[in-house]
């Protein structure tokens, strides 16, 4: 599985406020510690005036008009810090990212 593969390879950046809404749905204690524990061992970014950026792309871009949150913003925002792609199942999100910083498997 590519997604395990790349977690236990320490390919993926933690961003606080995914792990915020993976912690929000977990379904189960068990499920809950695992995510604690990617989130504790992953690299992190600096967060420092993430969201202000990425209030500031969203408005930009007009992204709430076209379906993309705050939070998605601020993702992207992230992964241009650190020329990272961004992997994601979300149809608004893929629909405005540019191939540079979309992630295919």
């Amino acid at each position: 599985m590519v997604a395990r593969y790349l977690l236990e390879n320490q390919e993926v950046i933690a961003v606080e406020c995914i792990f915020g809404e993976l912690l929000q749905g977990a379904k189960n204690k068990k499920e809950s510690e695992i995510i604690r524990h990617y989130w504790e061992n992953l690299p992190k970014i600096n967060h420092e005036g993430l969201w202000i950026k990425a209030g500031e792309y969203s408005s930009e871009n007009n992204l709430l008009s076209k379906g993309v949150g705050l939070i998605d913003a601020a993702i992207i925002i992230a992964a241009q810090r650190i020329n990272a792609q961004i992997w994601t199942l979300d149809k608004k999100l893929n629909s405005i990212l540019g191939n540079d910083i979309q992630y295919i498997p």
